[in-house]
């Protein structure tokens, strides 16, 4: 594949400037079955950081390039990667940039939350194929539009529920399928974990190198606070999603999965901050959420940030409840129990992203079919935004999957997509 030297890449970036910066029409970047694909990894802090350092060992593919809006970021993303891969990427601090780059096949997105489906969106409109992180969007719009992206540019969007493309998991799936566990009425996942307060700080000045107006992206503006910027934000409803989209949404995802539904009828939240009262966090620390599928099935939520403990052998796990017998699972391993509650097997496992991340570059270089593409993980993605919802009005809400709204009820219905800001907009057309 044609790789853009550095000097080439920073003399455009140069005369374009990032306030003239528009996207180009569709080039339509697919590596051939033989090529390695050029990766822009977007966002190399933690996750970020991961991905980055998984993609690399990968022979399928090549990280040309890091993108970041801090530069301080780049030196130590560039290190890992090019230890790794034998080649630098280069560094990018406005993603409208590589974007224009023609040579980059894919981006991976592992931006906070509130960026994703910008990114996402962009991505598909300047014809880049697109890994994105979970969850896939801030609001219940932002991830129909993510969906409508992909479909308007033909473009491969893997969603990073990785476990998803993991061999128990897709054994376990099996499994459920061959009716041994009976007519499965029920499913519990739960996020059972220890996290930590978030306590207020002052608004300070912005860090030398972090370009905190891309940062904020479609998010209202804000002075800087760095307790907002590097943790914080996760818990706060302009950037993140609580931890039922942060991590919970991996459990509803395998749930929902193996209960063979879509969209709910009805879904109804009882939540608190029981733990961490009196920090900045605004997302619940505690959340029970009972979703009510067609079909006669049931999907309960639970989440407690406060436990340093697992719950059934798992920190992050799903069960499964049919009338013959019941099934648990999580990262680790899973676990099988019958009529009279004989233990039929009782399986430990590895785990590891490495399938989900070779299952996107197939797609990529061959058209495979993707294991989480967009469309699934927004069905995934709606279930936590709608818990949310649910724990923010204080009240049960019905969702018409035909029409994708909430039913007599304006004040949650706003919620639903916010206006964005500048030239950070999520398109109503894209």
């Amino acid at each position: 594949m044609h790789r853009l030297s550095r000097r080439s890449f920073l003399n455009t970036s140069l005369a374009t400037g990032a306030a003239g910066l528009t996207l180009m029409s569709p080039q339509r970047a697919k590596a051939a079955p033989g090529e390695r694909v050029n990766l822009c990894v977007v966002g190399v802090r933690g996750r970020g950081m991961g991905l980055a350092r998984n993609f690399a060992a990968l022979p399928q593919a090549q990280i040309t390039h890091v993108c970041d809006v801090n530069e301080a970021r780049f030196g130590p993303a560039i290190k890992a990667i090019s230890e790794i891969q034998g080649t630098s990427p280069q560094p990018v601090q406005d993603l409208r940039h590589v974007l224009e780059t023609k040579s980059v096949d894919a981006i991976v997105v592992a931006t906070p939350d509130h960026w994703h489906a910008l990114a996402t969106i962009w991505g598909c409109q300047a014809g880049k194929h697109v890994y994105v992180e979970k969850p896939i969007s801030n609001n219940v719009f932002e991830g129909r539009q993510m969906v409508q992206a992909a479909r308007a540019y033909d473009r491969a969007v893997q969603v990073g529920t990785q476990s998803r493309s993991v061999p128990h998991y897709r054994e376990a799936i099996e499994y459920l399928r061959s009716g041994k566990l009976g007519r499965v009425h029920a499913a519990k996942a739960w996020n059972s974990q220890l996290r930590r307060r978030v306590p207020a700080v002052p608004d300070s000045p912005v860090p030398s190198g972090l370009d905190w107006n891309i940062w904020q992206g479609p998010a209202a503006e804000r002075p800087y606070n760095d307790n907002v910027y590097t943790y914080g934000w996760r818990w706060l409803w302009d950037y993140g999603t609580g931890d039922m989209g942060n991590d919970g949404v991996h459990d509803l995802d395998i749930a929902r999965w193996g209960l063979g539904v879509d969209f709910p009828e009805a879904v109804q939240c009882t939540g608190d901050k029981l733990q961490f009262v009196g920090d900045i966090q605004q997302t619940p620390d505690t959340q029970y959420v009972t979703f009510t599928f067609p079909g006669n099935k049931i999907l309960l939520y639970e989440q407690r940030l406060w436990s340093p403990y697992t719950q059934e052998g798992f920190e992050n796990g799903v069960a499964f409840y049919g009338n013959a017998g019941y099934m648990l699972i999580g990262r680790r391993g899973w676990k099988v129990v019958e009529k009279g509650n004989r233990v039929v097997f009782d399986k430990k496992v590895d785990f590891s992203d490495r399938p989900h991340l070779e299952n996107f570059l197939d797609a990529v270089r061959t058209g495979t079919d993707l294991n989480c593409e967009i469309e699934e993980g927004y069905r995934s993605t709606l279930l936590a935004h709608l818990g949310n919802l649910s724990y923010r009005v204080g009240r049960p809400l019905e969702f018409d999957a035909a029409s994708q709204t909430l039913l007599n009820d304006s004040e949650a219905s706003k919620l639903l997509r916010r206006d964005g800001r500048k030239e950070f907009v999520i398109p109503e057309t894209v």
